[in-house]
């Protein structure tokens, strides 16, 4: 196999792999829109959540448009490196180089706008404890969504225990604490043991520790993400120029 076999090769595999990513994302995209019981939609219903959150919310159509954009690539990459055409790969140099510079910019844009994001986080929270002391353990659905993501993440309330002082729970368990507050107690959980226990915070500084301690990876990723687009760009248009300079 000479090399451009080899590239065109390795255009297939690694396109290949981008058509099923996009394949499953775009199938998780859909599954969230139809899912009327998704976290998403039951969050949209939280009273008093910040309108900014509709944004989020649609994270749904996002992952629908990122899953077929990545079909797309993929198609183009893959028949356009074995049916060597060069309609194909230069609209694929041209698609996932407008995808590298909307990534940029937006990096650009969280940065720029990092200030309005913690300012969001913030309604977002109080709307969240609200939820919390209004409906926990009166409302299936929303106690049901907190016991889950409490018990998985080993965190308790939004910010911490105190989320939960007030809400029906709290007042028909003679001010009881939920149990995922104490580890390890399964029925009752009182103030003095929840000062005990210095190990369980809140769900949002445990989700922002976690992303704070995963930077590292998270930049490396994008900067991979970034190095491989640029390496995709750069073998189509070699396989580009092969594939019209044998036509002459």
């Amino acid at each position: 196999m000479g090399c451009f076999g080899f590239l065109k090769a390795m255009m297939f595999v690694f396109n290949g792999i981008i058509f099923l990513a996009g394949a499953a994302i775009l199938g998780v995209g859909i599954w969230v829109k139809v899912d009327s019981g998704s976290v998403l939609n039951f969050l949209g219903k939280i009273e008093k959540m910040p309108a900014e959150l509709s944004q989020v919310l649609n994270v749904g159509y996002l992952l629908i448009a990122i899953g077929a954009l990545l079909l797309i690539i993929g198609f183009l990459g893959c028949c356009g490196a074995v049916k060597e055409s060069k309609c194909m790969l230069l609209l694929f140099f041209i698609i996932v180089l407008v995808v590298f510079i909307a990534e940029v910019a937006g990096a650009i844009v969280i940065l720029v706008f990092r200030p309005l994001a913690d300012e969001l986080f913030t309604k977002v929270g109080k709307a969240a404890v609200e939820n919390i002391r209004k409906d926990y353990g009166k409302n299936d659905d929303v106690t049901g969504l907190w016991n889950t993501t409490m018990t998985t993440l080993k965190c308790c309330g939004f910010y911490n225990s105190s989320d939960f002082v007030g809400s029906p729970y709290y007042v028909d368990h003679s001010q009881q604490y939920p149990p995922q507050c104490c580890p390890g107690l399964y029925s009752t959980c009182n103030q003095t043991m929840v000062d005990s226990v210095t190990t369980i915070t809140g769900c949002f500084p445990k989700i922002k520790q976690l992303i704070d301690d995963n930077t590292v990876v998270i930049v490396a990723v994008a900067l991979g993400i970034a190095a491989l687009e640029m390496c995709a760009m750069a073998v189509s248009m070699i396989l580009y120029c092969r594939i019209k300079s044998r036509g002459d």
